[in-house]
């Protein structure tokens, strides 16, 4: 007689009765899922042509995403086991963060791929029926719907038969956001009660970017009021006349015929003299105002003319640059780089120069932004030159 063996080289007669037999279990006891089938991204040819890639390609091979998915028309239903668990949050040195946010599914694998045409992909979006809230804060007649995202695929290990041989996938799935990739799925019209298209799309109902603008706004506009300009304020600490070659301070002696005291008697004092600039040195310190508060003038060039120690701002630069006259020239006090950080056109900081580059360039007949030319330069480049 051969030797038993319950594993054997070929998927037999005792796999496939396993397996009808879990495919009836998911039937009987699995929860309904509506699959969003991910068919590719959207690219553009060497001719600006719109074309759909293959889901096996990489869209952005510099940052390695596929930002503009396509999602098929076609809704498949499914069946999947998990375990609900309770929204747990854990307050630990680095903030509060919601530990079970990533939701573990298990499908059948061969149902799954005879109702979908192939495995689960990292991309596909599973909707859960059973999770749709129906009692909305806000005046919607419709449920709204939780969409999650496949980020990994495997083979459970509770998959594995007494023959060796996987019948259930394992899924690792995230919820979706309003973001590039999932535009196709968000931006369809949402269904009412009575399963008709309704005015509002998915985005409308499910995306919370307006409210994180608003409350973005809202904290901008708070930070201007602490704090309304880059930089250090200076402008109320005093600063002291210096002479540069022996660093002391300089000091006015005031004659006894220009002294006059209300009960008659002359003395001689002496008076703290006007500083050439600042005494504060740091980043972002010039605001182009005198120490001290000295008055100064202002204009497109310097007036005809000037006492010692006069100041006067240059509107006509860039940014405003502030000069002292020391009797015979006007000398450079100070650049006023500080400005509010939410002004986009002459702020001299990184925010404007780097950051939030604007300037564009021309890659493979394409005019691009800098900050992302290396992107694009991949993305219209003929794929046989990849």
């Amino acid at each position: 007689m051969p030797r038993l063996s319950l594993y054997k080289p070929e998927r037999g007669q005792d796999y496939k009765f396993i397996d009808r037999q879990i495919s009836e279990m998911f039937q009987v006891g699995g929860t309904d899922l509506y699959l969003h089938k991910y068919v590719g991204t959207e690219a553009l040819d060497d001719n600006g042509n719109t074309i759909t890639k293959d889901i096996t390609q990489i869209q952005d091979l510099m940052f390695l995403e596929n930002r503009d998915r396509k999602y098929s028309e076609e809704i498949y239903r499914i069946r999947g086991l998990y375990n609900v668990q309770n929204i747990d949050f854990n307050l630990s040195q680095f903030g509060l963060f919601i530990d079970n946010d990533t939701l573990f599914m298990t499908v059948h694998i061969n149902d799954f791929i005879n109702y979908i045409g192939r495995k689960p992909i990292t991309g596909d979006v599973l909707e859960l029926p059973h999770l749709r809230d129906q009692f909305a804060l806000n005046d919607y007649d419709i449920a709204l719907p939780r969409y999650y995202v496949i980020e990994d695929v495997g083979r459970a290990s509770e998959g594995f038969s007494a023959t060796w041989y996987p019948h259930l996938y394992r899924l690792k799935m995230k919820k979706i956001t309003d973001a590039q990739q999932f535009a196709d799925i968000l931006d369809k019209p949402a269904l009412d009660a009575n399963g008709d298209p309704s005015s509002q799309t998915l985005k409308d109902l499910l995306s919370t970017y307006n409210n994180e603008i608003a409350v973005n706004n809202a904290v901008i506009a708070e930070a201007e009021l602490a704090a309304p300009k880059s930089g250090y304020e200076t402008r109320q600490f005093y600063t002291l006349a210096v002479d540069p070659t022996t660093g002391k301070t300089l000091l006015n002696t005031v004659d006894e015929t220009d002294l006059l005291a209300s009960d008659g008697t002359i003395t001689a004092t002496e008076t703290n003299a006007r500083p050439i600039r600042s005494g504060y040195t740091g980043y972002l310190l010039g605001d182009g105002a005198p120490p001290n508060g000295y008055d100064f003038g202002f204009g497109i060039q310097f007036p005809d003319s000037a006492g010692k120690d006069d100041w006067f701002l240059r509107t006509d630069f860039l940014p405003s640059r502030l000069f002292r006259f020391d009797g015979v020239r006007w000398v450079k006090v100070e650049d006023g780089v500080r400005m509010t950080m939410t002004q986009t056109d002459t702020r001299n900081t990184q925010k404007t120069s780097f950051i939030n580059n604007t300037n564009t360039n021309t890659i493979a007949n394409q005019v691009v932004q800098e900050r992302q030319s290396l992107s694009k330069a991949l993305k219209y480049k003929p794929e046989a030159d990849l």
